[in-house]
């Protein structure tokens, strides 16, 4: 079974410690944060004072996606705050080995981040030094999108490089999931499926969460 990553950006953030919780009860593995600063994607969301705040609230892993224009000022910021797992963009400008080096002294995972648009190949010197790739099959910034389906490939080829090359890192993929969509992903060699309304807009978190994880 893949394992399941809601994201916190479709949750209701008047009782976000509840959603929290409640999520958990309901058999999530991570709890995913949509970290966005309007200038590297065009939306504005939450700072590392959100994630200490409800980190009370839940024992399970939390992975600070940084979808900002520093990612390499700002990650320590969310690690202190509680994050386990730090993503950043290989479209980020920044030295990415450098950052990767970082992360890797403060014994916090790493997760590289690849955009609809990007090819796959750039961030293949950095899969024996990551522990997750994330596949982007909507374009960042807004919940609710479309799954763009040509981002199969990318999942694909990442298995392959696993297989070929005996790699650990595991393979996440975020947007536009729903059952079929799921399924699509995890045939393709889905790890970990980050899934945002689809969850926080069901009426049985329990349900939707035990079907992705199970459906074909």
């Amino acid at each position: 079974m893949v394992l399941i990553s809601p994201s916190l950006l479709s949750a209701n953030f008047a009782i976000l410690g509840k959603e929290v919780r409640d999520i958990t009860i309901a058999g999530a593995d991570i709890i995913h944060f949509d970290v966005m600063d309007g200038h590297f994607v065009p939306n504005i969301t939450f700072g590392p004072m959100v994630l200490s705040s409800i980190r009370k609230y839940t024992n399970l892993l939390f992975e600070a996606h940084l979808m900002i224009t520093n990612p390499d000022i700002y990650w320590k910021q969310f690690s202190d705050a509680g994050a386990d797992i730090i993503g950043f963009h290989i479209e980020s400008q920044i030295n990415h080995k450098h950052l990767i080096s970082d992360i890797h002294k403060e014994s916090k995972k790493i997760c590289l981040v690849v955009n609809p648009g990007t090819k796959i190949a750039l961030i293949e010197q950095f899969l024996s030094e990551i522990d997750i790739v994330l596949v982007m099959t909507v374009n960042p910034g807004f919940g609710g999108q479309k799954f763009l389906m040509q981002n199969l490939k990318k999942i694909e080829w990442l298995t392959a490089q696993k297989d070929k090359h005996n790699y650990k890192f595991l393979i996440e993929v975020d947007g536009g999931i729903n059952y079929k969509t799921a399924a699509l992903v995890k045939k393709a060699g889905a790890d970990i499926i980050v899934a945002g309304s689809f969850i926080f807009k069901s009426k049985s978190y329990k349900h939707v969460i035990n079907k992705l994880k199970c459906c074909k």
